[in-house]
């Protein structure tokens, strides 16, 4: 295969997917806003989630460090100047799609090409200031179709290996990100016990409320609430919240399934120059499948997923040199 239909194919899957993980984020944002929270609360809420994307310092720059929810929504939907906004990642996935269209199917094509166009009609109607959450779930329902024809109707070859690996690397980058920062953002809410500092020191009744709200927000915000009542039939914890999402091969949008699906569809499409990188995708999936949660926090879960983020980043580029038009800079 051509590497610039390669790169077309591998970017059409990373910005579908992207546009529905910025969907998830804003979705539990706006529905965290409604409960009864400081201002300090919202405000970091808020925050956490452009610093999810690397975008608070963009929006700083344009709007300054007071931030409001219409204005973030503003910038994280529909503003063409943010490279990360649903707005602009639908536009590169279709433009990505459209480049590539005798590759893909009749159907895969006209689901990236519909969704375009009734995204624009969608915004023109004004139905995010009337129902966000309406329009995240359509975000989300887009980008499910587009997985699902994909599976449906492309004949498995190295163009449906390409899409599979763009969606299952941009996955694991956002669900690590999502993990970071939440609980980066939620040391206040951890309580934990330094003598121990796996296990939580007992919460009152308004700080369990509270602790209950966020981590069910960060598993809802990966599809992953049922699943977690499923695999615990206990109490929400950020240790096993923790381990759902990065060591559960089993859970979709968990690190080791993510890594899994690149190792296997990096074996589709190798070629004489990508051992490396094929070798360097098994030690990872080989870290995430033998690791123990109680190792992961013992090392510090900020300096573990920040390691897993470069990794993955540098999966990232050795995909591009070795099958892509090579990145510039």
């Amino acid at each position: 295969m051509l590497s610039r239909t390669a790169d077309h194919l591998f970017w059409m899957a990373r910005y579908t997917e992207r546009a529905e993980n910025t969907a998830r984020m804003l979705d539990v944002n706006v529905q965290t806003s409604l409960l009864p929270l400081s201002n300090v609360d919202a405000d970091r809420g808020w925050r956490s989630m452009l610093g999810i994307s690397e975008l608070l310092s963009r929006y700083e720059a344009r709007f300054g460090t007071v931030l409001h929810a219409r204005q973030v929504l503003d910038f994280m939907v529909r503003d063409p100047e943010n490279p990360s906004s649903i707005l602009s990642c639908l536009q590169a996935a279709r433009e990505n799609a459209r480049a590539v269209r005798g590759t893909l199917t009749t159907e895969v094509w006209e689901t990236q090409n519909d969704t375009w166009l009734e995204l624009q009609r969608i915004i023109k109607s004004k139905v995010l200031d009337t129902d966000p959450s309406n329009f995240f779930e359509w975000v989300k329902f887009r980008s499910h179709l587009s997985r699902g024809v994909t599976l449906g109707t492309m004949l498995k070859d190295e163009a449906f290996y390409f899409i599979r690996l763009g969606t299952h690397l941009e996955r694991a980058d956002n669900t690590a990100r999502i993990l970071d920062v939440k609980f980066h953002g939620a040391e206040d809410l951890l309580q934990l016990d330094y003598a121990n500092p796996n296990r939580m020191r007992a919460l009152d009744q308004t700080d369990a409320q509270r602790d209950f709200y966020h981590w069910a927000a960060v598993l809802r915000s990966v599809s992953a609430f049922e699943v977690y009542r499923k695999v615990y039939r206990d109490v929400i914890t950020p240790e096993r919240v923790a381990e759902l999402l990065i060591l559960n091969g089993a859970m979709p949008r968990s690190l080791a399934n993510c890594m899994n699906e690149v190792l296997s569809n990096l074996g589709s499409i190798t070629n004489a120059q990508s051992a490396e990188t094929e070798r360097r995708a098994g030690l990872l999936v080989a870290e995430l499948h033998y690791g123990r949660i109680d190792d992961v926090f013992h090392t510090g879960l900020h300096a573990y997923l920040t390691s897993f983020l470069e990794k993955v980043g540098d999966l990232g580029n050795r995909i591009s040199r070795d099958f892509l038009v090579p990145l510039v800079g």
